[in-house]
């Protein structure tokens, strides 16, 4: 790989303009060289009425070089190839303007004259053929250059394309994704909704069960208290019927017993006034069996008088009240009491005989 391989196009630009001008200052200098060195050899070839146009030739010769040297710099540079004539006239003009610069010194035998006045020719010839290799070869590599750069700048725009489609298909991806996002998190919040109806309709369904059956319970609590009441009145109004039917036939059993008692005491009172005059000596006698027999009119029997305590509730009436009614003593009677009040504890016969 030569130096020219790894120069930049800004390099081998630089490089071009260079060889450009120094081949323009080379040429200008060597075609005011042979204009300046030709005009006088020319001038003494030719007749005296003719030698203004002396400068002429080597004027035509320097064209001719300034020709080639532009054409073959044009060519080089679009990377052609100019062929055989081009080489011909670029090394015609380079030898005549060789011979003419040299002319001079060489009819004079003059070699120092010869060597002096080749260098600009020479010198001429060698810049145009190292120039037109230098450009053709900074024009292969500007091409190679050009080529790799627009092979890069393909490759660039491809892989920008290729960037562009990758970024495409991964915006298309991420929308894709987000519309699915999107989509399940309003099915989601669908289904939350969804089932927050179903949940308040079964709240609601609950309650009205809840209500319902509160309000079936009341209803049951109602009737059973209505039902209850209505025991209770229907009970206490047996009870009272029951207490009324017991006092209506205590009472009855009382006047039978006291109507009896008295048509017994009057029964008694006629016998004893059939027997008065043989029970005069026992007179004093006579208040005691009265006093037996009123005592016998108002006391109820036993079990009358059980009975009778019995259908009144503790507390309804006074010991006092039904010791009177019935006939018997205050401590019978709330001997009863206290055995109404206790039924498990026994009868005892003899404290009844002894309150009698």
């Amino acid at each position: 790989m030569t130096a020219v391989d790894t120069m930049s196009p800004e390099q081998l630009a630089a490089a071009e303009t260079t060889l450009r001008r120094g081949t323009w200052a080379i040429t200008g200098g060597a075609v005011l060289f042979s204009v300046l060195t030709v005009t006088p050899l020319v001038e003494r070839v030719t007749p005296a009425e003719w030698q203004w146009t002396a400068p002429i030739l080597p004027l035509v010769v320097d064209t001719a070089v300034v020709i080639v040297v532009r054409l073959d710099s044009t060519v080089s540079r679009l990377g052609g190839s100019t062929g055989g004539w081009p080489a011909v006239l670029r090394w015609l003009t380079g030898v005549f303007t060789l011979l003419l610069n040299i002319g001079d010194s060489a009819l004079k035998r003059d070699l120092v004259g010869v060597a002096v006045h080749s260098v600009a020719p020479l010198l001429l010839i060698a810049t145009a053929e190292a120039g037109l290799a230098y450009r053709r070869r900074i024009a292969v590599q500007l091409e190679q250059l050009e080529r790799s750069r627009q092979e890069a700048a393909e490759r660039s725009r491809l892989e920008a394309e290729a960037r562009r489609e990758r970024e495409r298909a991964e915006r298309e991806r991420e929308q894709q994704a987000r519309e699915q996002r999107e989509q399940e998190a309003r099915e989601h919040a669908a289904a939350l909704e969804r089932e927050a109806r179903e949940f308040e309709a079964q709240q609601r369904r609950e309650e009205r069960e809840h209500a319902a059956a509160l309000e079936q319970q009341r209803a049951d609590r109602e009737e059973r208290a209505r039902r209850e009441e209505q025991a209770r009145a229907d009970r206490e109004r047996a009870e009272q019927q029951q207490r009324e039917a017991r006092e209506r036939a205590v009472r009855e059993q009382r006047e039978r017993e006291q109507r009896e008692a008295r048509e017994h005491a009057a029964a008694a009172a006629a016998a004893a006034r059939e027997h008065s005059t043989p029970r005069a000596v026992n007179g004093g006698e006579r208040p005691a069996l009265t006093a037996v027999a009123a005592e016998s009119v108002n006391k109820m029997s036993e079990s009358q008088a059980r009975s009778y305590v019995e259908s009144f509730l503790p507390g309804e009436k006074t010991v006092r009240a039904l010791a009177d009614e019935t006939g018997w003593s205050v401590g019978w009677v709330s001997a009863r009491l206290r055995e109404q009040r206790e039924p498990s504890v026994a009868l005892v016969p003899a404290a009844a005989g002894a309150d009698r």
